[in-house]
Parts: structure tokens; C-alpha cells; sequence
């Protein structure tokens, strides 16, 4: 197991960031850490990284209790934190060497060339940090966090402030390295958690709220497929939710002469599908077009955090 947590509790003051919280995750498992802002994803990263303190419970990494083993913990982690921390006067190489110096790298010069044509910084590599922008200072702090060739990936948004073409590219980079090594990442772009995770944590008001497959989140939701159907015709909406199987109705357009689009969430979109074929044949409708769509994570994040 590379990552455990076990019954985890952080409180400031009167108020509990995090609420006995327990999981774990293998090597060579992407998983993203979800929840709405100040639910405790950041506690919850400092503490595995050792940078907070539980009040109680235990964090372990690659079997080391965290608390007990701290130096020997940081050797097996590479964590970018939210904030990003960086030294702006220095150059992207004198950085980089500063922290392979700390991690008592052999072979600095070459780590470090690895690490940016890794992440993307070589066009951007002889400037000085703060001169970068913020998509190209993301990626210094990423390039940090895998100086050392850690075991344990922590990222706290690592794609924060990058263009979409450097999302693609981070995510890529993201996935290579998950191959084998544990990646443990929060983000509020959920597109960016589909396309990389396979498995999520979702924690809201400091308590696991969900811990599963991404596609078993999904068939756990009502409406787990959605139906878009759009008519030539008016249709009166009671007809659509008379159609058993169908669980919600939504109208997406109105107007003349555009077509009139719904979408129906069910669990059994087939079924919904050939009744209404036979509702277009019944009422002599014109279907323009119909669809089917699983329900996104947006939808799974926002029924179990609303």
C-alpha cells in the first residue's frame, strides 16, 4: 500500500477541516481527491506530506507512519502544494539544482534536463522564475516535485493556470508517470480527473462522502444516462414524464423555429430510447435527433456535495 490513512481528524479551533477519515491507495493508481472549497483536500495533503499534524489518527506512505518517520517520508514524496511556492530572483536551472541539492541527488545536471524536457519548461529554462508566466511556474513546481524521483506523487491542482493546451500536456505527463507511481490529485477541472482517473475520493464539510470506480460513482447516480431528444413539433412535457423509466425531464431549447430539445434522465436508456419512437408514431412527431449520454462527474460531484 503507498498510501494509508487511518481515521484522520485535523480540527482548528471549534470547526473539524477533516473527520475521521480513512483510505487507501496502491502504487500505480491515478486518484483524484475531490470536494468544494474548504472541504479538506489541502489538510488532508499536508498531513499525508507531513507538513500539518493530525489530532489524530495516522498517515502512512510506502509503509512509513508519516509522523514517526518524517525524513524518510519526504525522500518517497513529491508534493506541489497549492500555493506553489517559489524562489522568483532564481533561474529555472540554479532552482531545480537547489532542490536536487536538498534531496542529495547524484547526477544533478542530468535529473535536471530530464525534469524539463519532462515537463515541458525547455524553451522557458533559461529565464528567471519570475519572469515565467504562471502555466510555465506550475510547471517548475511540478519539475520540483519530481527532481528526486519520488514513490508518491501529491499534487494540489496542478493544473492551475494553464492554457488548455498545457493541461493536455500536464495530463499526459501526469498519466505517464501513474504508470508506476502513485499519484494522488485535487482539481476542480472534473473533465481533467475524467480523462486521468480511474478512481475518485470525494470528501465534503471534512468527511468521505464517496471512494469508488469513476464508473461505478456514475451508475450510482439515478440518473446515470441521459437521453437528449429534440422534436420538430410542440410536445407537451407530462408526456415525456409519463414514459415510465424516465426520472427527470429537462427542456434545453424553446422557440420556434428551433427544434424543441429535452433531456431525460434514466437508468435504462434503451427502454426510454424505443418508447420514444413509439411516442413520435402515436402523436406524429418529427424527432430531429437522439442521443444517449452517461452522466458526467459534475453531476456525481454536485448530488453528493450539494
Amino acid at each position: 500500500m503507498s498510501i494509508e490513512v487511518s481515521n484522520l481528524t485535523k480540527i482548528y479551533g471549534e470547526q473539524k477541516a477533516i473527520n475521521n477519515i480513512s483510505f487507501k491507495i496502491d502504487k500505480a493508481e491515478i486518484v483524484g481527491f475531490l470536494g468544494p472549497n474548504g472541504a479538506g483536500k489541502s489538510t488532508t495533503m499536508k498531513i499525508i506530506t507531513g507538513y500539518l499534524e493530525a489530532d489524530n489518527g495516522n498517515a502512512f506512505v510506502s509503509g512509513l507512519n508519516v509522523q514517526r518517520d518524517k525524513m524518510e517520508t519526504k525522500k518517497k514524496i513529491g508534493y506541489l502544494p497549492e500555493g506553489n511556492p517559489l524562489y522568483y530572483e532564481m533561474f529555472v536551472r540554479e532552482y531545480l539544482e537547489f532542490i536536487a541539492n536538498v534531496h542529495q541527488i547524484k547526477n544533478i545536471k542530468n535529473r535536471i534536463e530530464e525534469v524539463i524536457t519532462l515537463t515541458g519548461l525547455t524553451v522557458e529554462s533559461k529565464k528567471k522564475i519570475g519572469q515565467l508566466s504562471k502555466g510555465y511556474k506550475q510547471r517548475v513546481g511540478l519539475a520540483a516535485a519530481l527532481i528526486h524521483d519520488p514513490e508518491v506523487l501529491i499534487l494540489d491542482e496542478p493544473t492551475s493556470g494553464l492554457d488548455p493546451n498545457q493541461i493536455v500536456e500536464i495530463r499526459d505527463v501526469i498519466k505517464n508517470l501513474g504508470k508506476n507511481k502513485t499519484v494522488l490529485f485535487s482539481s476542480h477541472i472534473l473533465q481533467e480527473v475524467e480523462a486521468i482517473c480511474d478512481r475518485v475520493i470525494i470528501i465534503n464539510k471534512g468527511n468521505i462522502v464517496a471512494d469508488d470506480q469513476l464508473t461505478n460513482l456514475q451508475k450510482a447516480n439515478k440518473n446515470s444516462h441521459a437521453i437528449l431528444v429534440q422534436f420538430k413539433e410542440d410536445i407537451e412535457k407530462n408526456l415525456l414524464e409519463n414514459l415510465s423509466e424516465v426520472n427527470t425531464v429537462q427542456q434545453l431549447l424553446t422557440g420556434k423555429p428551433i427544434a424543441i430539445g429535452w433531456k431525460l434522465g434514466t437508468e435504462n436508456p434503451e427502454s426510454v430510447r424505443k418508447q420514444l419512437l413509439e411516442l413520435s408514431l402515436q402523436h406524429n412527431l418529427n424527432i430531429v435527433s437522439l442521443q444517449s449520454e452517461n452522466s458526467s462527474l459534475e453531476e456525481v460531484f454536485r448530488n453528493l456535495t450539494n
